[in-house]
């Protein structure tokens, strides 16, 4: 009996946890944007050619390590391609042992300190799995942003290329060696794969699926449109730049809309973890009875549910479609 309360906590935490991931893991409209795209890249026969190529490159890459953790890990090939997103030289082998490193480190620290052995191990888990995830979005999402905010001045490069006379081919590798950042980065990786045999538009797909942004998506798109029904395709990429450019503005717009019940939710949502651990730090004894009296377990437990279902209601009324 004296387990049950102990296991109402750990169920109502991880239920939290996960209705909080759910929250903010990222705006809703993004799933119905790739919807979109893969609705018009079924109707223009698109071909997707990054899952082969993917694991020929992780055969190629991986290390010992890397090939023991990809054995152990239920997806590889996601998470792979999420650490390529980033534009590091992180491995599934490195982001492995950083996550077993943490979620030990946790678990020592939190035993050390006291806590029941079965709270040090859920909360060394979810940390061990929780921060090392979140900072790859977190690194993944501000390379996309410099990506996203250099890319229609890249399109519109491309459009003074073309409008010169060059093909398309030798303006992408103009782009790549002229454009700083991101833009540049992957730009320069295309043309490399062109001049090694590969097809521009596997090229470009490749990269559009491993970057998993609206906005190269669209350019892909434009460009295998253009190839099939013909057309002028500097004014059609002049268009396109505008409209990214447009867009852009209207996120920022609402970006800053939104950014007062952004802030309301983050204090909100932290305020009491932050007090329970500065009253832990002053009278640990007084914040532990939370984890040996049934009621105050089963208290806690129904105040972490309720307050990320607030949350949760929060992030879904600041999330817009654009």
């Amino acid at each position: 009996m004296t387990m049950m309360p102990i296991l109402i906590l750990v169920a109502a935490m991880l239920s939290a946890g996960v209705m909080l991931v759910a929250a903010f893991a990222g705006p809703s409209a993004a799933k119905a944007q790739n919807r979109r795209i893969d609705a018009v890249k079924l109707r223009h026969g698109t071909t997707n050619v990054v899952e082969a190529q993917m694991r020929r490159v992780l055969q190629q890459r991986e290390t010992r390590l890397d090939s023991y953790f990809t054995r152990l890990l239920p997806n590889p090939e996601t998470i792979a391609r999420k650490l390529e997103a980033t534009g590091k030289d992180w491995t599934i082998g490195k982001y492995a042992l950083v996550s077993i490193g943490i979620g030990f480190g946790v678990m020592i620290l939190l035993l050390v300190k006291g806590a029941p052995v079965l709270l040090a191990l859920f909360v060394g888990l979810f940390m061990g799995i929780g921060l090392p995830y979140k900072f790859v979005g977190l690194v993944t999402a501000r390379r996309i942003a410099a990506f996203t905010a250099k890319f229609p001045d890249a399109i519109e490069l491309l459009v003074r290329g073309l409008r010169s006379g060059l093909p398309i081919s030798e303006t992408l590798g103009v782009v790549g060696s002229e454009v700083p950042g991101p833009v540049g980065v992957e730009f320069r990786g295309v043309a490399d794969k062109m001049k090694i045999g590969r097809t521009m538009e596997a090229a470009l797909q490749e990269t559009a699926d491993r970057l998993e942004t609206p906005e190269f998506q669209f350019f892909v798109i434009t460009l295998s449109i253009q190839r099939e029904t013909g057309g002028n395709l500097a004014e059609t990429l002049g268009n396109l730049a505008d409209v990214l450019r447009k867009r852009g503005q209207m996120k920022l717009k609402v970006r800053a809309m939104a950014s007062e019940s952004r802030a309301s939710a983050y204090i909100l949502g932290a305020l009491p973890f932050i007090v329970f651990v500065m009253i832990y730090m002053v009278n640990s004894e007084y914040m532990l009875k939370f984890f040996s009296d049934p009621r105050l377990m089963i208290a806690g437990g129904g105040g972490i549910v309720w307050m990320s279902i607030g949350a949760y209601i929060m992030a879904q009324m600041i999330s817009f479609e654009i």
